[in-house]
């Protein structure tokens, strides 16, 4: 149960290849206006740092007989009004302005940073209104908000970061909600929320580290944006007060001045370009080289895509109905609904009626799925088969009570082990994901955060649900990697997911989801993203794991050869509807549904010998359709 080519790339040592920073300092390495422009800050701080020491004289002190002095051996760029040397104000000016733009790029992350999480992760009402008041803020002039505050609560240096801050602050919140739209839907934040994490777990330590390169690149060009800001209220006579050495107040200085001394304006009007235009470049340049980190897939390990032979799953396909007798078969269908029932004691998962609507434009609400029942006991690998949009999914995550926005459990019961799941609050059913039932979804490297070691993604759980302190769940952490088949499991912890293959990173998921020791596990096309020879091996790892913790299994899957070789019963959904229900060796052998039948007999190794494979033609699914349509009928339902 290991994965050969994996275990071989990392015995060669995964710690040679670079890390993201690594590859992100690379791409900038290669830009040579990037650098140039780094180099210009770089210098620009060292000189701010170095004020005191390097500036010739202290910035207002007054040489009264040097009054308006063109630049000479004593002062090399002249003098103010007032005899005040101008190269020492410049120096302490760098000072000033770059000490304002951080400031004020801070405060405008730490207001619209959140915002923007809160909206875009929320969505919904919190996300219309609360946008709508960002547009509003953000119409607004940006001097004009600027000046407003600084009339209100006077002039000083926090207050004129503040004020600063606010301007940038709506369009941090913008870029923020953008980006949490698309990370939102990714895969790695159900997986947070399958293990249990609290919904602001799950947005300040699971989505903002993902954001963090966005915002870094924002906040480079806002820098450059703040300092010509500040360097313009300052020339408005509404900035700092003039005892203050500013490169805005020198230039306005320069402009009352410019008749007599002409040189005043050039050192402080190239110093505003020069640093504006390098924050800009410096942060247009980094924007490119996390972009290209972020268009990297990085992959240790040779994945393709394909399924497991099916050779062995369909022995009994052949003796599938054919299409000519299906119209009886499905008359008979008509009059009754198969129903997943499993003898014996109580199941572990029971679901019954389960209906999933959502609204058309139009306002008419259509169910996704319809009336289901299923039941998985434990111990037992139910199968749930299925053509894409058969609503598979949605049912399983109905069962997680996770269903995307705009969808809704419109009827149904759900109970786990006894105890009613259906209509749990967000709150509620954070006790059952991961305790409970965990799931494992169908590409790992998704799955799992990027910016987060698989040791921290292993411990959150452990330390959630099982109450461990750090060095207890390490070490659980450390046995459950060991136990789903991670070589050196101890020296692996601390690397991330792009260091790991599709099957390691596979095995990975699997022991996040079994970190809390659920009763139930969902594998959502747990393999299909997996090459032939690691499918098998996580199948393997699936039964063997069923056998130990005696979990229930919910194998959601395309594959006939998963179902074959994993599954005790499978049950095949078409329309959002459970069509057929039954041991697999029956179901294979004998299907009573068309349905069961003509996907059987569309299996590709049924082509073998004949020109073309066989499908479900129109004329089959219109008599399938019709069925359901009676049922439907029957029960008052459109």
């Amino acid at each position: 149960m290991s994965d050969t080519y994996t275990t071989t790339v990392q015995a060669a040592s995964p710690r040679k290849h670079a890390s993201n920073i690594g590859r992100v300092l690379s791409r900038v390495r290669r830009q040579p206006a990037t650098l140039l422009a780094f180099a210009f800050i770089v210098l620009l701080i060292v000189v701010a740092i170095a004020a005191p020491w390097i500036a010739p004289y202290d910035p207002n002190q007054a040489h009264l007989d040097n009054v308006l002095e063109a630049p000479s051996a004593q002062f090399l760029l002249g003098t103010d009004d007032l005899g005040r040397d101008q190269l020492s104000r410049l120096i302490y000016g760098a000072r000033i302005v770059l000490l304002i733009a951080v400031g004020s790029v801070l405060i405008a992350m730490v207001i619209g940073v959140p915002l923007g999480l809160v909206f875009g992760f929320h969505g919904g009402w919190w996300d219309r209104i609360g946008m709508r008041f960002v547009d509003m803020a953000q119409s607004l002039p940006g001097m004009m908000i600027g000046i407003t505050v600084i009339a209100i609560l006077g002039r000083n240096m926090f207050i004129l970061m503040f004020a600063i801050g606010l301007i940038f602050s709506m369009a941090f919140a913008r870029m923020t909600r953008a980006t949490v739209l698309v990370e939102r839907r990714k895969l790695y934040v159900e997986a947070a929320e399958v293990v249990g994490l609290r919904r602001g777990q799950i947005i300040f330590g699971q989505v903002l580290p993902n954001l963090i390169g966005p915002i870094i690149t924002q906040g480079a060009v806002f820098l450059g944006s703040a300092i010509m800001i500040e360097s313009a209220m300052s020339f408005l006579g509404v900035g700092l007060d003039s005892d203050t050495p500013t490169w805005g107040s020198m230039l306005s200085l320069a402009v009352d001045k410019q008749n007599v001394a002409p040189y005043l304006s050039w050192p402080p009007g190239i110093a505003i370009v020069l640093v504006v235009l390098s924050f800009s470049v410096f942060g247009d340049g980094l924007n490119d080289a996390l972009v290209g980190e972020k268009r990297r897939v990085p992959r240790l390990g040779v994945r393709s895509r394909g399924t497991v032979d099916d050779s062995f799953a369909v022995a009994g396909a052949g003796a599938a109905v054919s299409v000519g007798t299906s119209k009886k078969a499905a008359s008979a269908v008509a009059a009754d609904r198969p129903a997943a029932i499993v003898d014996g004691p109580s199941p572990l998962l029971h679901a019954r009626d389960v209906s999933v609507s959502v609204l058309r434009p139009d306002g008419e609400q259509v169910d996704l799925v319809t009336r289901i029942g299923l039941d998985v006991a434990k111990g037992e690998i139910v199968g749930l088969l299925g053509e894409s949009g058969s609503g598979k999914s949605t049912f399983a995550r109905a069962v997680l009570g996770m269903l995307p926005a705009g969808t809704w459990l419109s009827s149904g019961d759900i109970r786990l082990d006894g105890e009613q799941i259906a209509g749990k609050t967000e709150r509620e059913l954070r006790s059952v994901r991961g305790a409970k039932i965990g799931a494992v979804f169908q590409d790992p490297m998704t799955a799992l955060s990027p910016v987060h070691t698989v040791g921290t993604q292993l411990i959150e759980p452990l330390r959630i649900h099982k109450g461990m302190n750090r060095s207890q769940a390490r070490a659980r952490a450390v046995e459950l990697l060991e136990r789903v088949g991670v070589r050196g499991a101890a020296s692996r912890l601390d690397d991330y997911p792009h260091q790991f293959s599709g099957g390691m990173a596979q095995r990975v998921a699997i022991a996040m989801a079994l970190a809390a020791d659920p009763e139930l596990l969902i594998a959502d096309e747990a393999t299909s993203a997996l090459d032939v020879t690691t499918q098998s091996q996580v199948l393997d790892l699936i039964l063997d794991l069923r056998d130990e913790y005696g979990m229930g299994v919910l194998m959601i899957t395309h594959s006939l050869g998963v179902v074959a070789e994993t599954c005790d019963r499978a049950a095949v959904m078409y329309r959002g509807r459970i069509v057929e229900d039954a041991a697999v060796d029956r179901l294979f052998d004998s299907p009573q549904h068309p349905y069961t039948a003509a996907l059987l007999q569309a299996n590709p190794m049924n082509a073998v010998g004949r020109d073309r494979l066989p499908v479900i033609d129109a004329q089959l699914r219109a008599t399938i359709d019709a069925s359901l349509d009676a049922i439907d009928a029957k029960e008052g339902r459109r």
